[in-house]
């Protein structure tokens, strides 16, 4: 008997080979494809932004790049990889990509804190790629708070344990409108993450 269910269709995987055309490129066109046809495929981006297909680590880097250059986030929070022809829906347990390095340029007001993913993108913290930070709660260790930084598109990574450390030792009290908190500043912006109290 034949299965027709969407992760069975040998093409699609074909269809999504087919973007190797694009390997090479700094960004395939995304924005000029609009695929009305879309589907599930079995790949997921674990917590640790490491990608798996059917389960098994997907280990060459030059092909998760590629399909990190297609990915999309829809404005109900799904994640798509877009070909010409088709969107294909896959999971994220938390962000797709990890800050793994960061490097500090200048100084004070006018620092900057230049991220790279380990998909090899950069993004300057400020306006255009804003930094957030959301609490976790450990029952043994209390709560603290995990810095992301928006890569691209709404796309985020989380930041890396030894560049959250390197983010750390920057925190300084802010003043002015930002008195209060502590935070870092990045292209112009102050990035406020908890409150000096």
């Amino acid at each position: 008997m034949k299965d027709n269910t969407p992760d069975a269709d040998p093409a699609r995987y074909n269809r999504l080979a087919a973007l190797s055309q694009f390997e090479g490129q700094s960004a395939p066109p995304i924005h000029l494809w609009h695929p009305e046809q879309t589907c599930d495929i079995d790949m997921k981006i674990d917590r640790n932004g490491d990608w798996y297909h059917e389960g098994t680590l997907i280990k060459r880097a030059s092909l998760t790049r590629l399909f990190s250059s297609v990915m999309r986030l829809e404005s109900d929070g799904d994640y798509f990889l877009v070909t010409p022809v088709e969107k294909c829906k896959i999971q994220v347990e938390d962000v797709p990509f990890q800050a793994i390095l960061m490097r500090v340029d200048k100084g004070g007001v006018s620092q900057q804190l230049v991220f790279t993913s380990n998909m090899g993108e950069e993004a300057v913290a400020g306006k255009e790629h804003p930094l957030s930070f959301i609490e976790e709660k450990d029952v043994d260790n209390g709560s603290s708070f995990i810095p992301y930084i928006e890569i691209r598109d709404g796309l985020k990574a989380r930041v890396s344990r030894n560049v959250y450390y390197q983010l750390m030792d920057l925190l300084e009290e802010g003043e002015g409108d930002h008195k209060g908190w502590w935070g870092v500043w990045s292209g112009g912006c102050f990035f406020g993450i908890s409150e000096s109290a």
